[in-house]
């Protein structure tokens, strides 16, 4: 690939000067087209050390509003962001709708410089260019703009642009021995950068090569590209939202028509037919007080000190739980945590997003609380509220609750190959159970504030929420991630039986670390 770039394309200065000013203002014109459309941008800037990437980024953004872009330079992962997995660190930086991030090296540090010097190899190596692919995959379906930039230059510029900035007593700060061991290892380099842009050179987030041994052309194709690939991305989003919105029309057409019936005039139903996962549910099992209160003293303690195994070893753990209104998701969760270090685990508890989430990608709000190694995040419901609640109120539209199934598998399988302890629970109570313990809570003054509009309403809607429940158990219950259905009609055995599981997956993990 590398050996076929022509590094000898050049521009003059007074050609240059004049394209320059057109490019300018169409730079200024695409960012506020973006910015009213609501389209966030994400531009990534690899190549070699001493390439000109400041300089080039500099140009691109002087023409630019500030207040809607940000500029993040991401030299090798500090102390915290090694104890997350590695996307961590970029999905939480990832932009609001209508503003761009602009990534100085990015998450290619991984499979370009890490590759080259070995830190990462093998499984590891492959497994990552699958998870980058799946990243911007993501990104792109959710209305993206992803332009990638690689600034390509000979070793032999490398060398000279390194000397001559070490003589420079106002930039030899900027050349590093990690610098100077990317020139002597240049062929190394050259094969891992070569490999990471062929693994990840897709029709969503293409690769554009600039050859940038002459700053002038360096920037000039850079720019040219940039604003290419911005209205290719603005056009592709403009004819998405057409279709998205020509099919709500159809639907809203067709919710109007009379329903086709049977020859008896009742309508046509798959009662019997179709498959439900939770209907075979066993919601008799129960424990009297006695045995609870013996069992769960014992498991507490247990739990207590695994905590403190699972901080020695730096395993991370996530525990998710869903479930029915009033199913006892929050007494679980008290008895689960109640001999935890609280230094050592937080509950996360989800509830509808505000304005800044609803800006961001769903998944951006729970990436940000993924816990570092060592630590447990207990979530109270979570982004599987996107194939749940918003999938039957209709806050999503069909195509975005159906990609999330392989959004989240993609999510989770990343989370569990960083070595997390991933544990999910769907707490299961029939309808019956629901009722009785929603009258009881309106009964009650001291629970009231337990009981909203929106649980009755969603009670009504039992039956879709059903639908709803056994597609996600069905469709992202993984090998690596597999759901545990809780019977929780009683409590007691519930809450017994979410303790010795998580026990159980947890000494498994400190006897395999």
């Amino acid at each position: 690939m590398f050996e076929k770039i022509d590094l000898s394309k050049q521009i003059e200065k007074k050609e240059y000067n004049k394209i320059m000013k057109d490019i300018e203002i169409r730079l200024g014109q695409l960012q506020r087209e973006a910015k009213d459309k609501g389209v966030p941008v994400i531009v990534v800037f690899e190549g070699w050390d001493a390439s000109g990437k400041g300089r080039i980024i500099n140009e691109l953004i002087l023409p630019l509003n500030p207040r809607y872009f940000s500029v993040f330079t991401m030299h090798e992962e500090n102390e915290e962001e090694m104890r997350r997995p590695f996307l961590w660190r970029f999905w939480t930086k990832t932009p609001e709708k209508g503003d761009m991030a602009v990534f100085d090296r990015s998450w290619y540090r991984r499979i370009m410089d890490d590759a080259a010097e070995g830190i990462v190899k093998g499984e590891a190596l492959e497994t990552s260019y699958g998870e980058i692919n799946s990243f911007e995959r993501v990104l792109y379906e959710d209305g993206f703009i992803i332009l990638k930039f690689f600034l390509h230059i000979s070793r032999e510029e490398q060398k000279k642009r390194q000397e001559r900035m070490g003589k420079n007593p106002a930039t030899a700060w900027r050349i590093r021995e990690s610098d100077k061991r990317q020139n002597k290892k240049y062929e190394a380099y050259m094969q891992a950068m070569q490999r990471a842009i062929e693994e990840t050179d897709t029709e969503r987030s293409p690769w554009t090569i600039v050859e940038c041994e002459d700053y002038r052309f360096g920037i000039i194709k850079t720019l040219m590209s940039f604003i290419e690939g911005m209205e290719t991305g603005l056009a592709r989003i403009d004819r998405q939202r057409e279709i998205v919105a020509n099919a709500q029309i159809i639907r809203n057409m067709r919710s109007q028509e009379p329903h086709e019936t049977a020859g008896n005039g009742s309508s046509l139903k798959l009662n019997g037919i179709k498959s439900s996962v939770i209907d075979k549910v066993d919601l008799s099992l129960s424990m009297d007080k006695q045995e609870y209160e013996k069992r769960i003293a014992k498991l507490q303690c247990k739990m207590r000190l695994l905590g403190n195994e699972l901080y020695r070893a730096k395993i991370p753990v996530v525990i998710v739980y869903e479930g029915w209104d009033a199913a006892g998701k929050g007494g679980n969760i008290k008895r689960l945590a109640a001999s935890l270090d609280p230094r050592g685990y937080d509950v996360v508890p989800i509830s509808s997003p505000n304005d800044t989430e609803k800006n961001h990608h769903y998944l951006w709000r729970f990436w940000k609380e993924m816990p570092k190694t060592g630590h447990i995040a207990i979530f109270d419901r979570s982004w599987y509220g996107r194939v749940l609640v918003e999938r039957v109120e209709g806050y999503c539209s069909e195509a975005e609750w159906k990609r999330a199934y392989r959004e989240i598998n993609d999510m989770e399988e990343h989370i569990v190959n960083f070595g997390t302890v991933f544990l999910k629970y769907w707490i299961h109570i029939d309808r019956e159970e629901q009722l009785k313990r929603f009258n009881q809570r309106a009964a009650d003054p001291n629970k009231t504030w337990k009981i909203s509009d929106e649980d009755w309403r969603n009670r009504y809607n039992w039956d879709s929420y059903k639908d709803a429940v056994d597609e996600m158990l069905f469709r992202t219950s993984t090998t690596f991630a597999p759901w545990t259905i809780v019977e929780s009609n009683c409590k007691r055995y519930a809450r017994v039986k979410v303790l010795e599981h998580t026990i159980d997956e947890i000494e498994k993990a400190l006897q395999k670390r």
